[in-house]
């Protein structure tokens, strides 16, 4: 994830971006968690295959979205394409969105604090 701020590009001002992004990270951390967890286990164990489709259409929609943010984050603060491509990972990965929502954050934070 992100790594290392002194060899990085001046960024941006981020604006509302940021909040954008946390939103997007948390929503789709949530759909992705519920298919996961509830949807795939109430298919494959019960023979309940309705959640399934629903969930993983929602969820499906959410990671479109989140995509959308963390391309537009990444071009504001210009991560390098590898850094954004592991972001936009963390959503396939069960708890993953949520913890690089986390370390982007306190890098963006503390990119903005050193700027001024």
């Amino acid at each position: 994830m992100p790594a290392d701020t002194s060899k990085q590009a001046p960024m941006r001002p981020v604006g509302p971006r940021l909040l954008i992004y946390r939103i997007a990270a948390w929503v789709t951390g949530i759909g992705l968690l519920l298919l996961t967890f509830v949807a795939l286990p109430l298919k494959y164990i019960w023979d309940i295959p309705g959640p399934t489709t629903v969930i993983g259409i929602i969820h499906g929609w959410l990671y479109m979205i989140y995509i959308v943010c963390t391309l537009v984050l990444a071009e504001r603060v210009r991560w390098r394409p590898v850094t954004a491509l592991l972001i936009l990972l963390a959503g396939t990965i069960p708890i993953a969105s949520f913890v690089a929502e986390r370390k982007v954050t306190k890098q963006i934070e503390s990119r903005q604090a050193a700027a001024g």
